[in-house]
């Protein structure tokens, strides 16, 4: 079995703790477990793990003020749980900096799916790279917006994908990961329409089965990532440079324009 490192069980119900804990064992990781938010932080501390389970509903600090903790020494992977599944808790999760949200009751095949697949994103935040063009992997054929290896072009915003930056002129966005993702998706599709399924594979990447059941708290986390990725944008929702909706389907790519002038 594969050796992939050290993952941290945060969670106080025991049946689910050990139901988590047996699955990334199964994995192939070393298993930590904590039933509380601050003896998760230690534990996630002093083990140095790659990937992280949090439960939101702690009994003594809740899973967002834990995240944020662990967000200020570490940049493992972090899968938040709930039974909670409203669009407030998506959009605290996901900005606190969750790498995924799953919805309690959960698959155990479908944990292991989301996990392999966040685990082959760099684990890097994208607004700082510093890793050289041959540790990412080879980017996908060259839409019509390519420009040169790696590189994608639209309206004024340019993403390269080897060293996983958009910039809009002059300055550089911080993007996360999943919103990278996305963007990434939609530059490639010239225009096609991606529905939030396609979306929410994109996010969670290749290892994420095409057949594997995507719920409603899934899409909703798409449209979160979206929101918060045009507002980092600016775009105009009367006028949208570069992401348009298409209602009850998904989402594409604005149109090319040539009347519009370069953002500062």
């Amino acid at each position: 079995m594969e050796d992939l490192g050290v993952a941290v069980v945060i969670e106080d119900d025991a049946d689910i703790r050990n139901l988590l804990e047996g699955v990334l064992r199964q994995a192939g990781f070393e298993v930590h477990t904590a039933a509380d938010g601050r003896e998760g932080v230690e534990v996630v501390r002093h083990n140095n793990a790659q990937v992280v389970t949090l439960d939101i509903g702690l009994p003594d600090i809740d899973g967002f003020e834990v995240l944020r903790r662990i967000r200020s020494f570490s940049d493992a992977y972090v899968v938040m749980l709930t039974g909670r599944t409203d669009e407030p808790d998506l959009l605290s999760a996901l900005n606190a900096g969750a790498d995924d949200y799953i919805a309690k009751p959960f698959r155990p095949r479908e944990l292991r799916a989301r996990v392999a697949a966040i685990m082959r994103r760099p684990r890097h935040d994208i607004s700082r790279p510093h890793q050289t063009a041959a540790a990412w992997a080879a980017p996908p054929a060259a839409p019509a917006t390519f420009t040169q290896a790696g590189v994608l072009q639209h309206n004024g915003l340019v993403l390269n994908y080897r060293t996983r930056t958009v910039a809009i002129g002059e300055a550089n966005l911080g993007l996360t990961r999943s919103e990278f993702d996305l963007l990434h998706t939609l530059l490639r599709g010239e225009g096609a329409v991606c529905t939030r399924s396609d979306l929410v594979r994109a996010v969670r990447g290749d290892l994420y089965e095409p057949d594997a059941y995507i719920s409603e708290a899934d899409e909703r986390a798409v449209e979160v990532h979206i929101g918060n990725l045009r507002r980092k944008l600016g775009e105009d929702p009367q006028s949208p440079r570069w992401l348009q909706t298409v209602r009850g389907v998904g989402y594409r790519l604005a149109p090319k324009r040539s009347d519009l002038p370069r953002r500062p």
